[in-house]
């Protein structure tokens, strides 16, 4: 089935209650489970691209993308119930990060041609997108970039490096920031271009983590030509849409982290109840703490789906529910670490590891959350400038 020949979402013209609709949902997750994931890289890439069709042609694909793009465009309430019934199925997630930040640029900024070209192979799984942003002198300070875009007729000229690019190995496509305007032009001289992964001059190398893994990389490019029509928005005009790509990339999973954590919390308590510690008072009240803020995930999620719903954007505040889930996760982790007592020294390859190192995995992991998707300072910055509206931080540069 190709892209052109999508299903109508799996809507009910009738008069469903967000309960009928949380029964469906559920079942057609219970009833299309695409089973435990393949060891192999590749397999595991097919396996994942497999089940982004089926939701795609069933109609369960993009629950905030309009439907004209092959979306569900549900409501608050039953964006919510499939974020919540998503992460409870345990099935595949997005591959990369297109979705959640391109996908939503591409819908408010992209021409009729552009979004008719991208969208529905990116929400399908046919083309993996991921983004290029950071440099290695560049990533908190993301208007100092230096990779550089040079007009040539109907193209642009690209060269220079990115670096910290989640899952770019696997990628079909990048969406990227680029200097088109002066060397010390900052954000009025940046535009926002799609490039082919696969084109001449791009390189792509991957980064190994602490977990062992090499889910990160970084990209060369060497005079890599890229047509012009691959240009979203304006030229020079490409930190207006990165300030949408960053809010969304910050809002797209706090719902799902939210749901991800509700189950991850109860697991943790049962490794303390089968360990003995869920009698001690201390223990105790640090999970007393955990299933707070759980809770509180939960309500800023619905808060910045909200805010997406009302005004089309996250907004600043979705700087609050990154900082406070990045922490989040961190500290659950600490403290599962520490529940392992010296257990909590095996990885994942030790056949004595706890859960096959799952929790030192995890430790190891989010070591990268208050780096990732803005640093937790930068998210500090934005919450006291834009949200409580102190005084600009003197020590960054001026905009």
């Amino acid at each position: 089935m190709t892209t052109t020949e999508q299903t109508a979402p799996a809507v009910r013209t009738g008069e469903e209650t967000d309960e009928e609709f949380r029964a469906r949902l559920r079942a057609f997750l219970a009833e299309n489970h695409p089973g435990r994931r393949p060891k192999d890289a590749a397999e595991a890439l097919a396996w994942q691209k497999a089940w982004l069709a089926t939701l795609f042609d069933a109609g369960y694909a993009g629950p905030a993308w309009p439907r004209e793009y092959g979306g569900m465009d549900l409501s608050f309430a039953q964006q919510v119930i499939y974020q919540e019934e998503y992460a409870r199925a345990r099935v595949p997630g997005p591959l990369a990060t297109g979705l959640g930040i391109a996908g939503p640029t591409v819908i408010k900024y992209g021409t009729p041609e552009q979004k008719e070209r991208w969208l529905g192979p990116m929400l399908r799984g046919e083309k993996v997108w991921a983004q290029a942003y950071s440099e290695p002198e560049a990533g908190s300070d993301l208007p100092a970039l230096r990779t550089t875009a040079r007009r040539d007729g109907d193209e642009y000229v690209v060269n220079g490096q990115k670096v910290w690019n989640t899952r770019a190995e696997i990628a079909d496509i990048l969406f990227t920031l680029v200097r088109t305007g002066e060397p010390d032009s900052r954000q009025k001289g940046i535009s926002y271009l799609i490039i082919d992964a696969h084109a001449p001059g791009v390189t792509v190398r991957p980064l190994r983590d602490l977990t062992g893994g090499a889910d990160f990389s970084e990209i060369f490019f060497d005079d890599v030509r890229v047509p012009v029509v691959d240009r979203v928005g304006e030229e020079n005009d490409g930190w207006r849409l990165v300030r949408t790509s960053l809010g969304h990339e910050r809002a797209a999973g706090a719902m799902n982290q939210a749901s991800l954590y509700r189950r991850v919390l109860d697991e943790l308590i049962a490794l303390a109840r089968e360990r003995g510690a869920s009698e001690d008072p201390l223990v105790r009240d640090r999970l007393a703490r955990f299933e707070i803020e759980v809770r509180i995930m939960r309500y800023t999620g619905m808060r910045t789906i909200s805010d997406i719903i009302s005004r089309g954007e996250p907004g600043p505040a979705s700087s609050t529910s990154r900082l406070f889930t990045t922490t989040f996760e961190q500290e659950l982790h600490e403290f599962a670490v520490e529940l392992l007592g010296d257990d909590g020294i095996l990885g994942r390859k030790d056949p004595d590891a706890v859960q096959k190192g799952r929790w030192v995995w995890g430790f190891l992991r989010t070591r990268a959350s208050t780096i990732g998707a803005g640093t937790a300072e930068i998210q500090r910055n934005t919450i006291a400038e834009q949200v409580l509206g102190l005084p600009r931080d003197p020590a960054m540069p001026p905009r």
